[in-house]
C-alpha cells in the first residue's frame, strides 16, 4: 500500500542531495513524496547546524508537528517523525530527551539504514520503548548501500562526490557531524552522472563539504583530483554545465585552475570562502591560509578565466576581532570584488573550539559591522548585475516562475534570470537578452542574437 513522505530540508545543497537520496531509499517501502507535512505518514526534518539558532528552529518545528502527529493518531493514522542531518548528529540525545514524540534520530552517514529504522519504528507503534537513535559513523561508506537515483532530477542536479572535512576550522561543526574526509570512487560518480543526464539533467553541481579536496580512486589505479574528474565528466554527451561547491582556498591546485580556463562546461563562477580579511583572525579560525594566499589564488583564477565571477563566505564579529581586523576584511572585499557573497555574524556552535574563546564582540557592534559589510557586498552584486544588462547570455531554464508565463533559469555566472516564455523551454539552454535587474536577479527576453563580448568581471564590480 502506498504511503506518503514529506522531507523538510534545512540549509546546504548537500542536505538537498541527501534528502533526494532518502526519498530513493524509502521508495521501495512504498513511500511517495508529498508537499505538506500534515498529509504525510512520515516526516523527516533534515537539519543543518551551520545557520544561527538551528536547534531552536528545529524544536519549534517539532512542537508544531507534535500537534499534527496527535491529531492524525486520534483519527487512526500514525505519523512517523524523524530528525536527520547535522543537528541530529550533534544533539541526538538532547532531541530524544526534549522531544520524546520523535520516533527516529539519525545522522548524515546512516540514512542508508532508513528502511531498517522505519521497520523498527513500525514495530514500536505504541512507543512503550524509546525512540531510535543512530548517529554512528559506519566503517563502510553509505554510498555503497544506496539505490540508484530515482525519479527525474530536473535540468540542474546535485551530485555529492566528497563528504566530511579534515580542516577543523575552530568555528565549524562539520568535522564532528560529517566526519573525516571521504572521496567517492571515480567510477561511481561517473555512473551516477550518466543516470542524471539520462534523466534530463543538463547541469550537475558537484558537492562536498570540502569539494576541491577530492581525491577519489580511479579505474586507472590512481587517485584523481577534482580537476581530472571534471575533465572526465565534461566528456559525457548531454552534460552542458558543471559547477562545484564548497571549496577551500588551500585546495585550489594548478590543475583545477587550468580546468577553469580549458573546459568549456566548467562554468565561470566559483564559491571560494575566505571568512576574513585579517591574518590574525584567520589564524584564530584555524583556516590555515593567509590573506595573501587567497589573493594569489584569485589572481591565478582570473589569469586562467578572465570572466570568472567569485562568491565567498564571511564571518563578522569572530571572538577577538578588532576594528582594524574588520577594516582589513572590507579592504579585501574592495580589492577582490565579489559577484555574490554570504555573510554572517559569528554565532558559537556547541562543541567547537571557538565556543570556548573569550573576548566576545558585543552583538550590537558585530551587527553594525555586518550591516556595513553587507552594504558593500550588495553594491558589488548590483554593479555586477548592472554590467550584464543589454548583454545576451546563455540561460539554462530550470523551473516555472512565480508569475504566469514566466520561467526561471541561470546564467553561466549563476545569476537567476526571469523570462516570459513557454514552459516548453524548461530544460533547454537559450540565448537571452538581459533587459533589467532586480535586487537578486536579472530580467530577460529570448533573443536570437549571438552573445555580446562579456565585460571582465573585475571591471563590472569595481
Amino acid at each position: 500500500m502506498s504511503k506518503t513522505l514529506h522531507i523538510k530540508t534545512y540549509g546546504c545543497q548537500m542536505n538537498a542531495y541527501d534528502s533526494a537520496r532518502m526519498t530513493d531509499v524509502l521508495a521501495p517501502l512504498g513511500y511517495q513524496a508529498v508537499d505538506r507535512a500534515d498529509d504525510a505518514d512520515m516526516v523527516i526534518l533534515n537539519t543543518c547546524h551551520i545557520r544561527e539558532k538551528a536547534t531552536e528552529k528545529l524544536f519549534s518545528d517539532l512542537g508544531r508537528l507534535r500537534l499534527v502527529q496527535e491529531a492524525r493518531l486520534a483519527s487512526g493514522r500514525r505519523m512517523i517523525l524523524a530528525v536527520a542531518g547535522c543537528v541530529a548528529q550533534a544533539e541526538g540525545v538532547e532531541i530524544m530527551r526534549r522531544a520524546p514524540h520523535v520516533d527516529i534520530v539519525f545522522g548524515p552517514q546512516t540514512y542508508h539504514r532508513l528502511p531498517e529504522m522505519v521497520a523498527r519504528a513500525g514495530r514500536n507503534a505504541d512507543r512503550r520503548s524509546a525512540g531510535i537513535l543512530d548517529t554512528d559513523f559506519p566503517v563502510e561508506p553509505k554510498f555503497d548501500h544506496l539505490p540508484a537515483n530515482g525519479g527525474e532530477p530536473g535540468p540542474s542536479a546535485f551530485l555529492t562526490i566528497q563528504e566530511g572535512c579534515d580542516k577543523f576550522c575552530t568555528f565549524c561543526v562539520v568535522p564532528y557531524t560529517r566526519g573525516a574526509e571521504y572521496s567517492r570512487p571515480v567510477a561511481d560518480i561517473i555512473a551516477e552522472a550518466r543516470r542524471l543526464v539520462a534523466g534530463g539533467a543538463r547541469e550537475i553541481t558537484l558537492l562536498g563539504q570540502n569539494v576541491n579536496a577530492y581525491h577519489g580512486a580511479a579505474p586507472d589505479g590512481r587517485d584523481w583530483r577534482l580537476g581530472r574528474l571534471i575533465r572526465a565528466l565534461a566528456e559525457l554527451a548531454g552534460l552542458d554545465r558543471i559547477r562545484y561547491t564548497t571549496s577551500h582556498p588551500r585546495d585550489m591546485d594548478e590543475e583545477l585552475i587550468r580546468v577553469h580556463g580549458e573546459v568549456d562546461a566548467c562554468m565561470p563562477y566559483l564559491h571560494l570562502p575566505v571568512q576574513s580579511g585579517s591574518d590574525r583572525v584567520l589564524e584564530a579560525m584555524n583556516r590555515k591560509h593567509r590573506v595573501d594566499d587567497y589573493r594569489r589564488v584569485v589572481e591565478r583564477l582570473r589569469a586562467a578565466r578572465p570572466d570568472i565571477a567569485l562568491s565567498s563566505d564571511f564571518i563578522v564579529g569572530f571572538p577577538g576581532e578588532t576594528k582594524a581586523d574588520f577594516e582589513a576584511t572590507l579592504r579585501l572585499v574592495r580589492e577582490v570584488g565579489f559577484a555574490q557573497a554570504y555573510s554572517f555574524r559569528y554565532s558559537a556552535r556547541p562543541g567547537t573550539p571557538a565556543a570556548l574563546l573569550g573576548n566576545r564582540i558585543p552583538k550590537s557592534e558585530a551587527g553594525q559591522r555586518l550591516a556595513a559589510l553587507q552594504d558593500l557586498l550588495q553594491q558589488q552584486q548590483d554593479s555586477f548585475n548592472d554590467a550584464t544588462v543589454h548583454q545576451v547570455v546563455p540561460v539554462l531554464f530550470e523551473r516555472r516562475g512565480r508569475h504566469p508565463s514566466q520561467i526561471v533559469g541561470r546564467s553561466p555566472h549563476f545569476q537567476p534570470v526571469h523570462v516570459a516564455a513557454d514552459t516548453a523551454q524548461i530544460g533547454t539552454v537559450a540565448d537571452v537578452r538581459i533587459v533589467g535587474r532586480t535586487k537578486h536577479g536579472l530580467i530577460g527576453a529570448l533573443a536570437d542574437a549571438s552573445c555580446d563580448a562579456p565585460v571582465p568581471v573585475r571591471e563590472a564590480i569595481a
